[in-house]
């Protein structure tokens, strides 16, 4: 199974996207949305109290953190394509914001 979460930015700053329970960080551009996407192999969702829990979100301030209760997790953007973590990070002086 796969199950999809769009996770919309519609601020002026990047908003941080945590992806638990890997403690994988991500940043969602302004004014843009993220996909957290995750599988699992069998018909129910692993480390959840029901079975058709595929994501749990906590929203705050600044960031949003997803519990992705899948086997795996990636981050794409709406069109399918993969996010890597290092691909947009506001305070890395090796990548200009856009």
């Amino acid at each position: 199974m796969t199950a999809r979460l769009v996770v919309g930015n519609g601020g002026q700053e990047p908003r941080e996207l945590s992806v638990e329970p890997w403690a994988d960080v991500h940043w969602i551009p302004p004014k843009q949305s993220s996909v957290v996407v995750t599988h699992s192999p069998r018909d129910s969702w692993p480390g959840t109290t029901r079975g058709d829990e595929p994501f749990q979100a906590h929203h705050r301030a600044d960031s949003v953190t997803v519990w992705a209760n899948g086997h795996c997790f990636h981050i794409s953007d709406q069109d399918g394509n993969e996010i890597l973590a290092g691909d947009y990070i506001p305070a890395c002086p090796a990548r200009p914001r856009p």
